[in-house]
């Protein structure tokens, strides 16, 4: 409501957003990225909603120096893009184009390793079209189906309240903005979709690990020591650490089992 009397919302208005992140099979990329260089790049492939073959698609070079966002990029058909970036195929020669062969010659064995997806709502400034401000909801990421062909899906980054303001200025930032900012009590923080949300993929696989060696250090409490079975009348079982299990015994089986200690 605050700045609605200076923003007008860009081309795209409301959009669903997919970005396919290209990674090395060790994630290169994204771990330099994370560890706050004074360069770092990343290369993703963009497209406004569900594509297919002809959809206008972006293959983007997003660089930042020195805390400077410079976004290099280049607009084709998917089918062209998906055949330049991961078969090589040759594709209309320009600067930025010759920027992401580099990168592409640069790393070793980019592919496809994470898919983000979100909501997007973008404004830009009436009298300044470099000042541009995005709200992003219900953003998705995971990395499987790592295309931009399938469904929408994926897991959640944000609280299901949250959502993600970002705000991107080329030069100073509008007076009549900063006194919004301060009204709101509002603060520039760091946050990156795409490294969140391989920091969140890195604690769930740690979660699952745990959980199975804390199944299988249980499993092997079950199993281990000196155990016996014995018939109870309908062919029910008990399983017991407590007697030594006779010789020969090498299976249980039929009816239901029961443990106690």
């Amino acid at each position: 409501e605050r700045m609605s009397e200076h923003m007008r919302a860009d081309e795209h208005g409301k959009s669903t957003i997919l970005s396919l992140y290209f990674d090395t099979p060790d994630w290169r990329l994204i771990r330099r990225s994370l560890e706050h260089p004074m360069y770092k790049e990343k290369l993703r492939l963009r497209s406004y909603g569900k594509a297919g073959d002809d959809t206008k698609v972006f293959v983007e070079l997003k660089k930042k120096y020195d805390s400077v966002v410079y976004k290099r990029r280049i607009s084709m058909k998917a089918k062209d893009a998906y055949g330049y970036l991961l078969d090589g195929k040759e594709t209309p020669d320009s600067q930025i184009k010759r920027e992401i062969d580099y990168a592409l010659d640069f790393y070793d064995d980019l592919k496809p390793r994470m898919l983000l997806t979100y909501d997007r709502e973008a404004y830009y400034d009436k009298q300044d079209h470099e000042f541009r401000i995005t709200f992003d909801r219900n953003i998705l990421w995971r990395t499987e189906k790592v295309t931009l062909y399938d469904e929408i899906g994926g897991n959640p980054l944000l609280k299901e309240d949250q959502v993600l303001m970002e705000v991107k200025v080329g030069g100073a930032m509008p007076l009549w903005f900063s006194h919004i900012l301060a009204d709101m009590k509002l603060y520039k923080t760091k946050f990156t979709k795409y490294g969140t949300a391989y920091e969140t993929m890195l604690k769930m696989n740690k979660m699952t690990e745990k959980n199975l060696e804390e199944k299988t250090d249980d499993f092997k409490h079950i199993i281990s020591g000196n155990i016996r079975h014995r018939s109870v009348g309908t062919g029910n079982f008990r399983i017991s650490g407590l007697y030594r299990r006779r010789s020969g015994d090498r299976r249980i089986s039929g009816g239901s089992v029961r443990v106690s200690k």
